[in-house]
């Protein structure tokens, strides 16, 4: 059974659609870059396969069941199972690192646990392993409104580490990070992921980055994608269509996007 699947799925927002008649299987383990201009409909993709979203046509089915005929309790559940990695990731300013990336695990955890763990980090030595796989060990105890923008980005990715899900959604993860740790950073997500067997979904506007690290490219135009190939058949004039009358991103300094270029990915 493929670990996601969307048939047919539509979402508005407003009287504007997002989202147009997707399309979309990915199986198991499967690490996939969705790459597309900026209102194309990625970060809502990524929120509707995190059940934040409910579609408003067609079906979706996540990690072997619809999330929306599941209980409440049942759905909580379901989201435990997946990581969601923000572009600017939701972390109060006040709280210290080992408590944010220990946060990761809360939806697993009992109550009574996850608040002891708030009050005191349970699992230090846990946390401070994440942290170190993305040289933040030193930013332990340091507090999230101390960090830069992209430090806090691979805080976030630290947290996801840890929480270990079985589905990684990432949007626009490595953002923030000047292009050597964004690729760094890219590198351990999908090490992390290609270990556990976990799938791995990230939308990018760093297109070469996208097709150095990810097997399989989605590239996402007006709610619709537009094309879903390996990433070395992704040719320029996929690119140009995909991006016309936009600019297209890539991460410096960097070879020129040349797709048909052999590239190592992990």
């Amino acid at each position: 059974m493929p670990e996601l699947r969307l048939d047919g799925v539509g979402f508005r927002h407003g009287g504007q659609a997002a989202l147009d008649g997707v399309e979309l299987t990915i199986a198991r383990g499967e690490q996939v870059a969705i790459i597309g201009p900026s209102g194309a409909g990625k970060t809502t993709l990524l929120r509707l396969l995190a059940s934040h979203l409910q579609p408003q046509q067609g079906h979706l089915d996540l990690l072997g069941c619809d999330p929306w005929r599941l209980s409440a309790s049942a759905r909580r559940r379901l989201r435990a199972r997946i990581g969601m990695i923000h572009q600017a990731p939701p972390l109060p300013p006040r709280q210290r690192v080992v408590t944010a990336v220990l946060a990761g695990r809360l939806g697993q955890w009992s109550l009574g646990r996850g608040l002891a763990s708030l009050v005191y980090p349970l699992d230090k030595v846990g946390a401070a392993e994440a942290l170190a796989r993305l040289d933040l060990a030193d930013k332990l105890y340091e507090r999230c409104d101390q960090l830069s923008g992209g430090q806090l980005q691979r805080v976030g990715i630290a947290r996801v580490l840890y929480q270990q899900p079985e589905l990684v959604l990432a949007d626009e993860p490595v953002s923030a990070m000047d292009p050597v740790l964004a690729r760094h950073a890219l590198g351990v997500l999908c090490a992390d992921a290609h270990r556990r067997d976990a799938t791995l979904l990230a939308s990018l506007h760093a297109v070469e980055l996208a097709i150095e690290q990810f097997p399989r490219i989605i590239g996402v135009r007006a709610g619709r994608i537009q094309f879903d190939k390996p990433a070395a058949d992704v040719e320029v004039a996929d690119l140009d269509a995909l991006y016309a009358n936009d600019q297209l991103v890539t991460a410096q300094p960097l070879l020129p996007v040349n797709p048909q270029l052999h590239v190592s990915r992990c």
